[in-house]
């Protein structure tokens, strides 16, 4: 079963700098494909998490000096999820962004959803549903709004990492294709 694969906090503001393409290349016995340059793979081999991690993190130590959270979800659960379209009743346009923040693991216990951010009357983000460790929101695209992202790892107690909405297509569109 396909895998999909999240770095957290590499090439942000210039730090942890990593090349995504470049690690692909380096783990081909994993059949790996690089989406984006924030650290987003499909691992198509059929191969256990644990040794994904082990072999992600050795390669990223040794070659990158980077050390970073690898936040690792089956790649069916990716699928199903854009399946039932999650944001048909949310806002969208230009000013909002849809986004997958992805945790470490699930977390112990989950806020009242929506759950609005600063407020529910001028809310720059918003979170729409936690599923496991998959986590749905939008924001504002205003300058505020990125400082709530990295709330979404303190309400929920567990690391996480963020991708747009628009980069899970592209994930799911390369898992389509693989059949």
């Amino acid at each position: 079963m396909a895998t999909v694969v999240f770095l957290r906090a590499i090439n942000v503001g210039g730090a942890n700098l990593c090349r995504p393409a470049q690690l692909a290349k380096q783990l081909t016995q994993f059949d790996m494909v690089n989406i984006g340059a924030v650290g987003t793979f499909i691992v198509r081999e059929n191969v256990s998490d644990s040794i994904v991690r082990k072999k992600l993190s050795a390669r990223l130590a040794k070659d990158f000096k980077v050390k970073c959270e690898i936040m690792i979800v089956p790649a069916k659960a990716i699928v199903a999820l854009a399946k039932k379209n999650p944001f048909s009743n949310q806002p969208s346009g230009p000013g909002f962004t849809h986004f997958l923040s992805l945790l470490h693991k699930g977390p112990e216990t989950c806020p009242p959803l929506p759950l609005n951010l600063p407020s529910v009357d001028s809310w720059l983000l918003r979170i729409i549903a936690i599923q496991n460790q998959l986590v749905l929101g939008v924001y504002r695209r205003e300058m505020k709004a990125v400082g709530y992202l990295g709330k979404i790892e303190k309400i929920l107690g567990v690391p996480a990492t963020t991708r747009s909405w628009t980069t899970i297509e592209k994930v799911v569109k390369t898992l389509r294709s693989d059949g």
